[in-house]
């Protein structure tokens, strides 16, 4: 093989080549590709990471929608059963207002009642008198007999 300056100059160069790519452009491909990797890496991290949070954020969502629903739950009956309270002493207010307007009114008829006798027993005290001054054909005094008037009205 015939190995002539075209060929040494050939081989210098490549040589060269390789020393200054290796000294200057490999170096800072090897770094780029080394961020690159750690970007990478600190990606699949963080999304690792976040799918966990997100899971845990998950369960708490359902723990508090849970505990929001049984808090709802208990806000309602509670309501509900203040609810009925209201319902049953309102029951108990217009049955006890019932009682005490029928006892009024029991009053007011006894009361209605004594005075419709009153007035009976006046009439007929004095249709008494009448049918008296009718009998005797003279005019009785019903000043003078007030307490036969009286004793007949207070028997009628």
């Amino acid at each position: 093989m015939n190995i002539n300056l075209t060929f040494l100059g050939q081989m210098v160069s490549f040589a060269i080549l390789v020393w200054f790519t290796t000294k200057f452009i490999w170096p800072q491909l090897n770094a780029a590709i080394e961020e690159r990797q750690k970007k990478v890496a600190e990606g699949l991290a963080a999304a690792e990471k976040a799918r966990t949070e997100l899971k845990d954020a998950d369960a708490k969502v359902a723990t508090e929608i849970k505990q929001a629903r049984q808090q709802a739950a208990e806000i309602i009956e509670r309501a509900q059963q203040q609810a009925n309270q209201i319902v049953d002493k309102a029951r108990q207010d217009a049955v006890a207002e019932t009682g005490r307007l029928k006892a009024q009114a029991g009053e007011e008829i006894a009361s209605m009642q004594q005075r419709a006798r009153e007035e009976l027993r006046s009439w007929v005290g004095r249709l008494a008198v009448q049918g008296a001054e009718k009998i005797v054909q003279r005019e009785v005094d019903a000043s003078a007999h007030k307490a036969l008037l009286d004793q007949l009205v207070a028997e009628i």
